[in-house]
């Protein structure tokens, strides 16, 4: 028997009227079962994108659309349904013609306020793993038969060269290892290119002082999580170290000290032709892929933001932007100028203090600062922390709850985050502002997960460099900017002028598809347009509002050319759904796409 609970029979009835209008495609029921103020996330299921449909008109245009094709069925309630401050919540799992699917919803008097359905696999072609899992050998006896190393050592001979991949992913870091490795498991051939000597190189060369600043709850990896002894923090060459082993382990084909020089794509042949270069029997050589699709994985963001100050050229120091920087050692009665206020700048600063070096810190406009502890427990405490593990929620499931909420009501649900930090730290904050530093808690008070999904900067988790702040270790002048460079000096718009024998320039990163006019044209770059951003219309996230993260993990204006970043949250999570968007064109499964934003933003 079902539960009496008025929860689950709201649930219940809810779910059964939403699958019976789907069933009989009336549009106009489905719409019905939505609230006035409601919101349907789609990741793949529907629109073969990841979109969100906001308001009930939106809804029923995408269905009049997309129904007839996706015919879904078998609605079942996953788990149970709870209820808090009047909002009812469920899980649900459904089939389509051609995928298993998962969903949630939240209710408010009966009605649909938020709802995301979640592709979870290709019915006919599952992963390699679980009951699918490869057996490893076979057992039979044959003269001469190959071992796995043997076997391992003839397709590496062949992909790139007989067989040509499917995909190329161009970058070896967190993202294109993560998504390599689903597609490892759908059985599609695909090669990173990466232009780094060694797997993890990407982390080991950055600053030597740097730790990630998320938890290890919030980074593991797709299949392999990291052991219960990982630090909470991973220092940089640990994290380069797991990384390189990661591919390995997952058998991934990896090119690495290969750098791509060009691409261009073949509308006819509906394929890329993608350049590369690498050192192969002690002399530099060419070599051209063919792969139907290209995933640019090239970094969190996109590439270094280098402005141009006058007085540059003629300076007798050092002068580099920080992802070039190699670390504090070395730099020991050095002054140092640091432009920037964000989290690079803080661990450089802090680095160079720490090495003996003279460090003054340029902030030129308002930074979100928040204490790690603070951000660990207020922010991401819930789903991805020790006591989330303890309490039964594992990684998958956390991400799936994140998902959950449409990005237009994170803000609603991340409100008052500000005067939360501001009243848990105030002593902090107020020690914090008395040295000049110019303070913002985001846009609309609604902390650093908004303002990392919008401008992907913009703040610093705390883990010691304020307090050198504060403490005057590290000198600060904000509100000002570098006018201009003398030879042993730097000017600031005030007028004031500073000595210097270094300059970092921790001025942050710009859109992904910098890399694509780099890589491919001007012309491809421009068709796609800015990626990252909501267009949430505040500072560095200009309008119009998308509702989606832009570019990201799904198909552009590009034919075969795809995006694919983020933290090792969204690289794990995010890299499920590009790689089965990317199965299903290889088995030739039809993928109407519904709903590719126009193009506002070309940088």
């Amino acid at each position: 028997m079902g539960s009496t609970q008025p929860e689950a029979r709201a649930l219940t009835e809810w779910l059964a009227a939403f699958e019976t209008a789907l069933s009989n495609n009336d549009v106009d029921a489905v719409s019905a079962l939505f609230a006035d103020d409601c919101y349907w996330r789609d990741l793949v299921v529907f629109t073969w994108n990841i979109k969100t449909l906001e308001g009930r008109d939106s809804i029923r245009d995408m269905l009049s659309a997309m129904l007839g094709n996706v015919r879904p069925h078998d609605f079942t309630i996953d788990g149970e349904a709870t209820e808090l401050e009047g909002v009812v919540e469920g899980w649900f799992t459904f089939n389509t013609g051609v995928s298993h699917a998962q969903g949630h919803v939240r209710l408010i008097n009966g009605k649909a306020w938020t709802v995301l359905t979640a592709i979870t696999d290709l019915i006919d072609h599952p992963e390699a793993t679980g009951h699918h899992r490869p057996l490893g050998t076979v057992h039979r006896i044959e003269p001469e038969r190959p071992n796995w190393l043997e076997r391992q050592k003839e397709h590496q001979a062949r992909l790139g060269y007989s067989e040509q991949p499917y995909c190329v992913i161009v970058g070896g870091g967190q993202a294109g290892i993560a998504l390599a490795a689903r597609l490892k498991q759908l059985d599609v051939p695909t090669l990173i290119v990466e232009r780094n000597e060694r797997a993890g190189d990407s982390w080991r060369n950055r600053y030597r002082s740097l730790c990630l600043h998320d938890p290890v709850w919030y980074d593991h990896l797709p299949y392999i999580r990291f052991p219960e002894n990982w630090p909470v923090f991973t220092p940089k060459d640990k994290m380069g170290d797991w990384l390189e082993m990661y591919t390995k382990v997952m058998e991934l084909d990896y090119w690495s000290a290969t750098e791509c020089t060009s691409a261009q794509y073949d509308e006819t042949r509906e394929e890329w032709r993608v350049d590369v270069e690498f050192t192969g029997d002690g002399e530099r050589q060419s070599h051209t892929l063919r792969p139907k699709h290209l995933i640019m994985a090239t970094g969190a963001l996109g590439m270094p933001n280098v402005p141009e100050i006058p007085g540059a050229s003629d300076f007798n120091g050092t002068l580099h932007h920080s992802s070039e920087h190699p670390g504090g050692k070395g730099y020991a009665g050095k002054r140092c100028i640091v432009l920037g206020a964000n989290n690079s700048a803080h661990d450089i600063a802090a680095d160079l203090w720490a090495n003996g070096a003279d460090v003054t810190m340029i902030q030129r406009s308002s930074t979100h600062v928040v204490k790690s502890d603070s951000f660990c427990e207020l922010s991401l405490g819930a789903l991805y922390s020790q006591e989330a593990t303890e309490n039964g929620l594992d990684v998958d499931q956390a991400d799936m709850l994140f998902a959950s909420t449409p990005y237009a009501v994170l803000p609603q649900m991340a409100g008052g985050m500000g005067a939360l930090l501001r009243e848990r730290d105030a002593d902090f904050y107020e020690r914090l502002e008395q040295t000049g530093f110019m303070l913002d808690f985001g846009g609309d008070d609604t902390g650093l997960l908004m303002k990392a999904l919008r401008r992907g900067g913009g703040y610093y988790i705390d883990v010691g460099a304020s307090e050198l702040l504060i403490e005057g270790k590290i000198g600060l002048r904000s509100r000002v900017s570098i006018d201009h460079i003398k030879s042993d000096s730097v000017v600031l718009t005030d007028g004031e002028e500073l000595p210097a024998d270094v300059i970092i320039l921790a001025t942050g990163y710009g859109s992904m598809n910098n890399f694509a006019a780099e890589l491919i044209s001007q012309e491809v770059a421009d068709r796609v347009g800015k990626c990252w951003g909501l267009g949430s219309d505040t500072p560095k996230d200009p309008g119009p509002w998308e509702g989606e993260l832009r570019n990201m993990w799904k198909p552009t204006q590009q034919p075969g050319l795809w995006f694919h970043s983020g933290n090792l949250h969204l690289s794990r999570h995010y890299s499920r759904y590009l790689a089965l968007q990317l199965k299903a064109r290889m088995e030739g499964i039809d993928t109407p796409v519904y709903g590719i934003p126009e193009v506002h933003h070309l940088e």
